[in-house]
């Protein structure tokens, strides 16, 4: 068995220290205290030291991994545990094949096909439960 970790970041690559520091701020107010959600990037870490998200890109797919929690272009926050999963390594790995094709870089869209929904999607194949709502704004 393997857990399904989903990790989170706060979206602080602006090249703007104050910009990203409000980031930071509205995060902590609307997720910490409110409850509604933010400006998050996720992605997901099954299986190994890495985890897999979705960005853009010109060309190719837009599915990429980078070592788990330490994405370059994000500031991390924290992780959930959705699930615990019974699928081989090969198996996970044929999944992400799978979407790497069907997932270009040049489809990403900032509200409607962005790294949230490629981590549904994808939990959604391993057979673990979706991202909570409140991390559904990017």
């Amino acid at each position: 068995m393997a857990e399904v970790i989903l990790h989170i970041y706060d979206v602080t690559n602006s090249g703007s220290d104050k910009t990203n520091n409000t980031i930071v701020h509205i995060n902590k107010i609307f997720k910490d205290r409110i409850g509604l959600g933010g400006i998050f990037h996720s992605a997901i870490q099954v299986y190994g030291d890495d985890e897999w998200s979705f960005g853009f890109c010109e060309q190719g797919s837009g599915v990429f991994c980078c070592p788990s929690r330490k994405n370059p272009l994000y500031t991390y926050r924290e992780f959930m545990v959705l699930g615990r999963i019974n699928s081989s390594v090969f198996k996970v790995n044929q999944i992400l094949c799978e979407l790497s094709r069907e997932w270009p870089g040049t489809s990403y869209d900032l509200l409607s096909k962005n790294c949230n929904h490629f981590c549904d999607e994808l939990c959604e194949r391993l057979g673990v439960q979706k991202l909570p709502g409140k991390l559904k704004i990017c």
